[in-house]
This record gives C-alpha cells, sequence and structure tokens, in this order.
C-alpha cells in the first residue's frame, strides 16, 4: 500500500485530500476534508494521512488540546489504526520473511518512515510484550525477528 493507494481509499470514503503549506502540523482532519503539509516525501505523506483515516475511523470531536487525557486517548486510537493499517503484524511478518530487521530496512521496505516503523513496534510491545503468535508466525518484538512454527 503506498499513498497513491491511501488517496484512493480516503476518496471511495467520500474525503477531499488536499496537500497544503500547513505550519504548524503535518495534518489535519476536519470534517470530510483532509489537509497534508505538502512540502512532505511521499512516504511521510503517506503515514500522515493513514493517520488522518485513523482520526477518521476513530475520533470524536475536536482533539488539538493534547493536555486532555481523552484527547490524547483518542490521538493513540487514531494512531493504532494507522500502524494496523499500513503495516500490521503481517507486514513485520513479510519484512523479517525477506531479511529486513533492522528499523530502516524494514520501514523502506514497507515504505514508512523509519520513526512511523518505530513507533508502531513500540506499540506492539506494549500490546503484546516482547513477542507474539499469529498464523503460523511467532514475532519478537526485541529484538526484532520472526520465527516460523511448524505444526
Amino acid at each position: 500500500m503506498d499513498y497513491t493507494d491511501l488517496l484512493i481509499e480516503a476518496d471511495s470514503l467520500n474525503l477531499v485530500t488536499k496537500e497544503k503549506p500547513l505550519k504548524a502540523h503535518c495534518g489535519r482532519i476536519k470534517g470530510n476534508k483532509i489537509a497534508i503539509r505538502k512540502d512532505l516525501t511521499e512516504t511521510e505523506k503517506k503515514c500522515v494521512l493513514a493517520e488522518e483515516l485513523g482520526h477518521y475511523h476513530t475520533t470524536v470531536g475536536n482533539i488539538l488540546d493534547q493536555s486532555d487525557a481523552g484527547n490524547r486517548k483518542q490521538e493513540y486510537r487514531a494512531r493504532v489504526w494507522a500502524y494496523n493499517h499500513t503495516i500490521g503484524l503481517h507486514g513485520i511478518i513479510q519484512s523479517c520473511k525477506t531479511g529486513h530487521t533492522s528499523a530502516s530496512e524494514a520501514a523502506e521496505y514497507l515504505e514508512v518512515t523509519e520513526q512511523f516503523f518505530i513507533e508502531t513496534i513500540q506499540c506492539y510491545k506494549n500490546k503484546y510484550g516482547l513477542y507474539t503468535t499469529i498464523d503460523n508466525y511467532m514475532i519478537f518484538f526485541e529484538p526484532l525477528g520472526v520465527l516460523e512454527l511448524y505444526k
């Protein structure tokens, strides 16, 4: 999935996405309009748009005031949605199976920023601990790796 795929997804949800010269934020969503800062790389735009779509699916109201605990929770939910939608556990498996186990290599393989990838791993580590299993795989978050399990 790349930036264009997310733009198509946003359009299918009747969301209007425009690239603008934003100063304070990399992205914003208000109603059915999403603004993405135009001077970002395509990879950065993908990560920002994924998070804004996460807000569309999970957020209610204005959450700009991050000193409010409820707003921080909604921000986190939107980010988790973005992590799951763009990378997910299966993306980590594919990345590791193809030999991309450093944060920079995995991020490049998955077409996300290194920071986004690191935050995804930290999120999953907070949720699952040092490892989790899915399908026929055990995913280790520290150090990053995948073990295929046999039945």
